[in-house]
């Protein structure tokens, strides 16, 4: 099939493409490339074997995202494409409504008129707010503690809403819990620009000597050390889901809504022993006060897109950290602070060449 995938240069966007492109599909990504970088996709040629034809746009321009569908129709779409750190939406929440919710009201309408009806979105367990019991199921209230997280749960509204209007479209949405790890070649994975604010990335640079010591937010949460728990997913088990999700759309002929998680809490004390033991390296930390919008115990029950997908987790914490070490140890500096200023300059016209 022929797929689109917005943000598809991403941390999971890139990840999804190496299992798209396995399973046969001929991809199109289109990014702005505000928070990633155009050589991820000499890394990509590497994994799959073959170029990964790309398109600089930004979702926000209403004819830069008409201008993709020019051509052969695509059979699906993925939308990965958002801004998505907590704590930066809680200072920019206008940015976040702007990028997020707008840029997703442009790509719906560029669906319809290209007559796409089938889409994988990229959502989030933050639409559960601060949930009442864990683990979450599907079905639990939904709603939202910081600006990233009514941006997805809009979203997701504006999906459903367009489903109800018309009955032939179809759409997945994917509840991700807590990405973390990499591609097990090391040659794709988490390289956030700045000061990173997911934590395995922030781990890894700690580890590999980029930052001295790891803030930990809150140490008196009602949890067990007294750290936040999440549910840590292995970002390829998370990609592997957007494949079984498109196969679902044009199988069953129907939507769905499902948690993608491992349905296991693992604190940030956890992580941060699991990763030290797996790096072999110190990971000095402080714990500090904590963080607007944070929530102390979020975890998954997955069942429902194991039940659907036939999806489930496979890969473990010792795996996540593993190959995120693997990916940090070999890329130190990320993709490189020179190749992204490089990256930044080249036109909409070398980017057209470089994908062709």
């Amino acid at each position: 099939m022929r797929v689109l995938v917005c943000g598809g240069a991403g941390y999971i966007g890139s990840h999804a493409c190496t299992v798209l492109a396995s399973r046969g599909h001929d991809l199109l990504v289109a990014d702005s490339f505000v928070n990633s970088s155009p050589c991820v996709f000499d890394r990509l040629q590497r994994i799959i074997g073959r170029p990964v034809p790309f398109r600089r746009a930004d979702l926000r321009v209403r004819a830069q995202v008409e201008a993709l569908f020019d051509g052969p129709r695509f059979d699906a779409v993925v939308h990965f494409a958002a801004l998505k750190a907590v704590g930066e939406s809680c200072e920019r929440p206008l940015d976040y409504f702007d990028n997020n919710i707008a840029g997703t009201i442009h790509l719906l309408q560029a669906m319809q008129d290209a007559g796409v009806k089938r889409l994988v979105f990229s959502s989030s367990a933050t639409v559960y707010g601060d949930p009442a019991c864990v683990p979450v199921r599907e079905d639990a209230a939904l709603c939202s503690t910081n600006p990233y997280g009514r941006t997805k749960l809009v979203m997701e509204q504006l999906i459903g809403d367009l489903c109800e209007a018309d009955p032939a479209f179809r759409a997945a949405n994917l509840r991700y819990f807590n990405p973390v790890g990499a591609h097990p070649s090391g040659l794709i994975g988490e390289d956030p620009g700045g000061v990173p604010n997911n934590l395995m990335p922030y781990i890894s640079q700690v580890a590999v000597g980029r930052r001295d010591r790891l803030q930990v937010f809150g140490g008196d949460w009602p949890t067990a050390d007294g750290t936040g728990v999440r549910d840590y997913l292995h970002v390829m088990d998370l990609a592997r889901a957007h494949a079984d999700a498109i196969d679902y759309l044009l199988r069953e002929d129907r939507s769905l809504t499902v948690n993608l998680g491992t349905g296991r809490g693992v604190s940030v004390l956890e992580l941060v022993h699991a990763f030290a033991k797996a790096s072999g390296r110190e990971v000095p930390c402080e714990i500090v006060a904590r963080r607007p919008g944070d929530v102390a115990e979020v975890y998954a029950d997955p069942s429902l897109a194991q039940r659907l997908l036939g999806w489930r987790a496979e890969l473990g914490i010792e795996a996540m950290c593993r190959d995120a070490w693997r990916w940090q140890s070999m890329n130190p500096e990320g993709y490189g602070g020179s190749e992204r200023l490089e990256d930044a300059s080249r036109t909409s016209d070398e980017l057209a060449l470089a994908s062709a």
